[in-house]
């Protein structure tokens, strides 16, 4: 009798270990994750960020087959990689007899069409599940702003204060005011020390040689063996600690601070974790507020963590929300008419304009 069997498809921003998905080991479902050049080739991209992914892709499979999961890993330089997911799966299901074709929902609208064509394509059932990441669904800010002219961060960002009755008490919010944006405007003026870096000296050496044996078109810059930024939930966590612990104090006072010697200043540090979803963003911000709560390591006001929360709450839901309510006619609107390409130093930071070099500069260095 043939062996039914389920192939689950994780791309690189699905990294998140308490999804549903992987609470029961089954030997009748095998998970891919694949490094293809689809993806690095879409657009030139960080060097720091190719070699991020790739190297959380390759740490979250190994932690999966850790726990008993099956898994197929591609590697970029993989004689077999076809270098496209669809390519890729399309041989798998073919060569392992699958009978079941799932994934989770890409947050990238090409990738969202592509996989949506493949499985029309597919003489298999094929079920798409969502991530359990974000706190809203794809579509919940296009239909609160639905028949007006604008759409109003500050609405949406209400709205979700008292849907998940974060800062509130009872109807009203936390402090008596909505936000805090005008304490959090402040230049960095050195009265307080600035903490130590929480980065991490993760040895990419292998990845960083494939990426360039491979030709991977990348700009920026990269120490093989310092990666600084977190590549495991385990990483992400001590980042997260970090974070309330030594910055989050003074977070958003300085949120919007800049100078041309420290590009993080009290910043959190964790978009990367976040994105490839090794944090949730509810606990992220519960672990803001349970430091708010106590008094060691400085007291946590409600001007820094308002800030902070309206970063994660606010902005970044809503971001996605205003990407997925105008796709994909977003991706070509230009309201200001521009035709020229940007300029060289953008790419490389050679400039006398001292607040472009300093800031590109940063960029180039830390991807960030």
């Amino acid at each position: 009798m043939k062996r039914n069997t389920t192939l689950r498809l994780v791309l690189g921003d699905q990294l998140n270990p308490q999804h549903s998905w992987f609470r029961q080991v089954s030997e009748d479902t095998l998970y891919t994750l694949m490094e293809v050049r689809q993806e690095t080739d879409v657009v030139q991209t960080h060097i720091q960020k190719v070699v991020g992914f790739f190297s959380a892709m390759r740490h979250f499979a190994n932690e999966l087959e850790g726990v008993g999961h099956r898994v197929i890993y591609l590697r970029l330089d993989d004689p077999l990689n076809a270098q496209s997911f669809e390519a890729n799966l399309l041989r798998l299901i073919r060569e392992l007899g699958i009978t079941r074709f799932e994934y989770l929902l890409p947050d990238d609208y090409r990738l969202d069409l592509q996989l949506s064509q493949l499985t029309q394509k597919l003489d298999i059932p094929t079920t798409v599940v969502d991530t359990e990441h974000f706190l809203t669904s794809r579509q919940q800010v296009a239909q609160l702003f639905q028949g007006k002219k604008r759409y109003l961060m500050e609405s949406f960002y209400r709205q979700m204060r008292k849907r998940h009755d974060i800062l509130m008490e009872k109807s009203k919010p936390a402090g008596g005011k909505w936000n805090y944006d005008r304490s959090n405007r402040q230049r960095y003026d050195g009265k307080v020390p600035l903490p130590d870096s929480c980065g991490f000296s993760n040895d990419v050496s292998d990845i960083v040689s494939m990426v360039r044996r491979c030709r991977v078109s990348t700009f920026g810059r990269i120490d093989p063996k310092q990666l600084i930024w977190p590549v495991s939930r385990k990483q992400a966590l001590r980042q997260l600690e970090t974070f309330v612990k030594q910055r989050l104090p003074h977070f958003g006072t300085y949120q919007d601070a800049m100078t041309s010697d420290n590009g993080f200043l009290f910043h959190s540090l964790l978009s990367f974790a976040l994105n490839t979803k090794m944090l949730h963003p509810m606990e992220v911000i519960q672990a803001a507020i349970a430091r708010s709560r106590t008094t060691s390591g400085g007291v946590v006001g409600i001007e820094q963590l308002e800030g902070f929360i309206r970063q994660i709450l606010g902005w970044r839901e809503y971001m996605r929300g205003i990407y997925w309510a105008h796709m994909p006619a977003y991706a070509s609107l230009n309201h200001f008419g521009h035709s020229a390409s940007l300029p060289d130093y953008y790419w490389t930071a050679d400039t006398q304009m001292n607040c472009m070099r300093s800031v590109i500069s940063q960029s180039l260095t830390h991807a960030y």
